[in-house]
């Protein structure tokens, strides 16, 4: 454990505390900007969404411990700064907008926080504070991009209205051409028929295990990476990931930066499913943006707020502001 000596230093502006809220989870760091993330912990619980969008109450909850278990190692009781990334913020953040910087204060001690959905982190976390692009894509995706003048967005609309080329699309689309090789339909596939047998079983008891849950997204989700291992053999499956690279790059290409050479970046764990994917995606990519510079992702969404906190933290912030995307409470 640091001394109380350096628990002291810590204490002053320069002390920081970062927050990723997603949807398998919380995950934060505490440190300082000079020396970074001293110690990271997480919790497995996904912040509640109730009849006012995110719950300010229930994230305290999860944080609150985790960060005293982190004050306790670090030294550090009292960060100055405050990110929090979440999931929905655009859409679902009122509450929390209203309620979560005056909690962190009390609690905390914060002086200064910073809200931001977590396409701004992923953003800052694979590029940092340069003008370009990034494509997010797990279960569901967005595209976030700026000029550093203003944020553009697209997609990122949930599993029924949007979403597209997610990990939850290419599931669902699977799904349906093995229902449409079941029934003996045009454009099924026999090969994910099989895949899909074999994780959910009889294909007439799908809807039944599918529509109630309350996971739908993520059990979705789930079937991708049988349509990306059917993709090199199998011509439904590889059209499916061709359509969702389309997608994809429609997205990139409304968000990046039109004038100079914007850096474009890929985060998230949809991207690990290899070339079935990514090899449509870059071909899509290029004739679509071909002025973009493709670069590899510098960090994760935990890392985009963290410098983010770093940067308010030393007055060196120069993201654009705007109130449902990256908006700051306090004297910063």
């Amino acid at each position: 454990m640091t001394g109380s000596g350096d628990s002291g230093r810590h204490n002053h502006g320069d002390a920081v505390l970062a927050v990723d809220s997603g949807g398998s989870g919380l995950r934060i760091a505490l440190g300082t900007a000079e020396r970074g993330a001293l110690a990271r912990r997480s919790s497995p619980v996904p912040v509640r969404i109730g009849a006012r969008g995110i719950d300010p109450g229930h994230l305290m909850e999860q944080l609150v411990p985790l960060v005293r278990t982190l004050s306790a190692e670090t030294g550090i009781s009292r960060p100055a700064t405050a990110v929090v990334g979440a999931a929905g913020l655009s859409t679902l953040g009122d509450a929390l907008r209203a309620e979560l910087p005056g909690a962190l204060t009390r609690e905390f001690g914060v002086r200064t926080t910073a809200l931001a959905a977590d396409a701004v982190t992923a953003y800052v976390g694979a590029l940092g504070p340069r003008p370009g692009a990034v494509v997010a894509a797990g279960t569901g995706l967005i595209a976030i991009g700026t000029d550093l003048t203003a944020w553009q967005r697209a997609d990122g609309w949930g599993h029924l209205l949007g979403d597209c080329g997610s990990g939850a699309w290419i599931g669902r689309a699977g799904l349906e051409a093995a229902l449409r090789a079941y029934d003996g339909r045009p454009g099924g596939s026999t090969a994910l028929l099989v895949r899909a047998e074999e994780r959910f079983g009889p294909m007439p008891e799908l809807p039944g295990l599918l529509y109630p849950r309350s996971d739908r997204p993520a059990v979705l989700a789930s079937f991708a990476p049988q349509v990306a291992d059917c993709g090199p053999d199998d011509v439904v499956a590889a059209g499916i990931l061709r359509t969702a690279a389309r997608h994809m790059a429609e997205s990139a290409a409304a968000v990046c930066p039109a004038g100079g050479e914007p850096r474009l970046a890929l985060t998230g764990g949809l991207f690990g499913m290899g070339d079935p994917l990514l090899l449509p995606l870059a071909e899509e990519l290029t004739g679509l943006l071909p002025h973009a510079l493709r670069v590899p992702a510098e960090g994760d969404p935990l890392d985009g707020a963290l410098r983010i906190a770093t940067e308010l933290a030393t007055g060196t912030l120069t993201l654009p502001s705007e109130e449902r995307l990256l908006s700051v409470k306090g004297p910063a």
